[in-house]
């Protein structure tokens, strides 16, 4: 187990939980009311399986016990997975029905998880588990998209800024979480790691902080995705 505080702990797990909420709120006002039942269930039977599963993995010390495997095992096992599924849901005729449906207010609201998880990470990084780079006191700067999300609800569906606004929000905060994401996988001890010798990125290896690259960051990923896709 990891050496950090319980309440870091508790509170990450809350922020999944959350997220899963939030996600399911997002389906359950969705304009497709003949289908949404079906995508609510799978979504939540499929959540809470890949969330036992990376939680399993994560307990077996599937993750920190192959450091040097290439590509890393949480790449294989736990990021390739959900990206292959978003990758079908828009390339696949039900599935770009099923993104059109979602209505832009939830999807971007959905975005004020990254809050909480930006104080984890800088949690995370007081208790020595991953390096300052990774929080918002570094080069981290994703709290802004949360911070931003109600404001742009709010504003982003009068007539005169809604389209501009939303893809200009939808860009620049998808290039903060992808900049993160990049800054993590170079801070972790794999093969590739540039970043953070003296205090690598190690928390995302162990439960439940696993969670955040494997089913936090898709979530939000894809609601961007869907997002632009129904901007454009």
């Amino acid at each position: 187990m990891l050496q950090v505080p319980i309440y870091l702990t508790v509170f990450f797990v809350l922020i999944t939980f959350t997220t899963t909420a939030l996600f399911w709120w997002v389906l359950k006002v969705s304009k497709n009311a003949e289908h949404q039942p079906k995508w609510s269930r799978l979504f939540l039977g499929g959540s809470f399986l890949w969330l036992g599963l990376q939680a399993f993995l994560s307990f077996q010390g599937t993750y920190y016990e192959h450091l040097n495997a290439l590509p890393p095992c949480i790449a294989i096992l736990g990021l390739i997975p959900p990206l292959m599924l978003i990758v079908t849901l828009f390339l696949r005729p039900s599935g770009k029905r099923f993104i059109d449906s979602l209505p832009l207010p939830s999807l971007t609201m959905l975005h004020v998880i990254r809050i909480p998880v930006e104080l984890v990470l800088y949690g995370l990084f007081l208790a020595g588990t991953i390096p300052e780079l990774m929080t918002f006191t570094g080069r981290n700067f994703d709290i802004l998209a949360g911070l931003t999300a109600p404001l742009i609800v709010y504003i982003g569906w009068r007539p005169a800024f809604r389209r501009n606004l939303l893809i200009g929000w939808n860009v620049v905060s998808l290039a903060l979480l992808l900049s993160i994401v990049i800054h993590a996988l170079l801070a972790a001890p794999f093969p590739l790691q540039q970043l953070a010798f003296d205090q690598p990125n190690i928390a995302v290896l162990y439960f439940p902080f696993s969670w955040l690259p494997t089913y936090v960051v898709p979530v939000v990923l894809f609601c961007h995705l869907a997002a632009l896709r129904k901007l454009y």
